[in-house]
């Protein structure tokens, strides 16, 4: 089992990193969050989870061990995988995840696409008592963010929501929407907006 990768960070979008390790480049998925942890930095270190299935070997990375941890939880709950867990772990910062859990916020886990009201209960009853042993040190992600070019912003943006599974003209129109509101907001902020509004 991998437990980290370390490398240089060699291409990186919202969804997924590629770190290039003693010559191997790895393509692993990440959340909004461990997005704005690595954004800028040369080299990276993340945790792994290694996703085997019959049809491929998927990766997925966090910037912190508890990022990781609620990762593995949430992908217990039955009816999640990898990438709603993903999801969930984009649309909310891993504090944001623990305190709707631990004080029962359905509504906030229903704002999420891919969850319903029953699955959103689910995870708070199966989660609950867990996710007291996770709290504690928490890791903020934000990072300072330049203001990039708009349509940088908005293509990046746009590519991640294709990559999480959303179609492409209704992300252009919430995206188009969003920058209009807030033209200089950074691209994970526009992403994690356009996900409660898509």
């Amino acid at each position: 089992m991998i437990e980290y990768i370390r490398g240089e960070l060699v291409e990186t979008t919202p969804a997924l990193a590629v770190i290039d390790c003693n010559g191997v480049g790895y393509g692993i998925n990440i959340s909004l969050n461990t997005y704005s942890a690595i954004q800028g930095k040369p080299n990276v270190k993340l945790y792994i989870y290694e996703a085997i299935r019959e049809d491929a070997h998927v990766l997925f990375g966090f910037s912190t061990k508890q990022e990781r941890e609620l990762f593995l939880l949430l992908i217990s709950v039955s009816g999640i995988g990898g990438n709603t867990a993903r999801m969930i772990l984009s649309a909310l910062s891993p504090a944001e995840l623990c305190n709707v859990i631990s004080s029962g916020n359905e509504k906030l886990l229903k704002g999420v696409k891919g969850i319903g009201l029953k699955t959103a209960q689910r995870i708070i009853v199966d989660l609950k008592d867990k996710i007291a042993a996770t709290g504690g040190e928490t890791v903020s992600g934000s990072v300072a963010t330049l203001s990039p070019a708009h349509s940088e912003v908005y293509d990046e943006a746009i590519a991640a929501l294709t990559m999480l599974g959303f179609a492409q003209a209704p992300s252009q129109k919430v995206v188009t929407a969003i920058l209009k509101e807030e033209p200089g907001l950074a691209v994970e902020k526009v992403i994690k907006l356009a996900l409660k509004r898509l």
